[in-house]
C-alpha cells in the first residue's frame, strides 16, 4: 500500500500528461507532492527529511520546466531523487549503530548483521541504477534530447510546446514536433511503468532473499 501511495504523484503525472501535456502534468505533480507532505504532517505532526527533499526537488526542477518551458528539467528530477535515496542508504552504513534498512525493518525481521549490510547496499545500488536508467531513457533510448534540439534549432525558438504541434507548426517543423512528442511520451511511460515495474520486481527479489536468511526467534524455555 505504501508503495502505491509513494507512486501517487507519478500516477497522476501520467494521467495529466495524457490529457493535457507535460506542463500541466508537472504542475499536478508539484501540487500532489505538496499535499502528500502536508497530509503526512497533519497525520503525524512530523515530516520525513527525505519527503521534504523530494518535494524540494520537484518544486525546483518542475518549476524550472514551467518557467523555462523546457521538459528536460523535470526529466532529471527522478534521477536526482533516486540518487539522493542511494546516498542516504549508502551513508547510513557508517552513521549510527544500524543502517537504514535495519532501522526500517528490524521490528518485523531478524537478520544477521552481514545480511542487513547486504540488503542496505543492494537498495543503495538499486536506487543508483534507477537514476542511471532514467538518464539512459531520456538521452539514449527515447532520443528525446536530440529530437528536442532538432526542433529548437529548426524553429529558432528557445521554448517549445509539444502539446500544440498541429496548431503551431507545419511541414517539416510539424514532423519534428510530432517526433519529439512521441519520444517524450516514451520517457513518460517509462517513468510510470518502467520504474514501478523495476521497483516491484526488486522488492519481490528482496522478499525471496529475506526468506532464505530470516532467523527464527529463539524458543522460550519453560522450567
Amino acid at each position: 500500500m505504501q508503495l502505491l501511495i509513494d507512486f501517487l504523484p507519478v500516477l497522476l503525472f501520467f494521467v495529466a500528461y495524457k490529457f493535457a501535456g507535460i506542463y500541466v502534468a508537472t504542475g499536478v505533480a508539484i501540487v500532489v507532492s505538496a499535499l502528500q507532505v502536508s497530509w503526512n504532517w497533519w497525520q503525524h505532526r512530523r515530516t520525513e527529511p527525505l519527503q521534504l527533499a523530494t518535494l524540494g526537488l520537484i518544486v525546483v526542477f518542475g518549476g524550472l520546466t514551467l518557467a523555462l518551458h523546457n521538459p528536460i528539467f523535470v526529466m532529471w528530477k527522478p534521477t536526482l531523487v533516486n540518487w539522493l535515496f542511494a546516498a542516504v542508504f549508502f551513508g547510513s552504513h557508517w552513521i549510527g549503530e544500524r543502517n537504514l534498512i535495519e532501522r526500517m525493518m528490524r521490528k518485523n525481521v531478524t537478520l544477521a548483521p552481514a545480511i542487513w549490510a547486504r540488503l542496505n547496499f543492494s537498495w543503495a545500488a538499486f536506487f543508483f541504477f534507477l537514476g542511471v536508467a532514467n538518464l539512459f531513457v531520456v538521452y539514449v533510448w527515447s532520443g528525446f534530447f536530440t529530437a528536442q534540439h532538432e526542433l529548437i534549432a529548426a524553429s529558432g525558438q528557445s521554448a517549445i510546446d509539444l502539446t500544440a504541434c498541429a496548431t503551431t507548426y507545419t511541414d517539416r517543423l510539424l514532423t519534428l514536433c510530432e517526433n519529439a512528442q512521441a519520444r517524450e511520451a516514451i520517457w513518460v511511460n517509462f517513468k510510470l511503468f518502467g520504474m514501478m515495474g523495476l521497483t516491484i520486481l526488486f522488492v519481490i527479489v528482496q522478499m525471496f532473499y529475506l526468506a532464505r536468511h530470516v532467523q527464527e526467534p529463539a524458543p522460550i524455555e519453560v522450567d
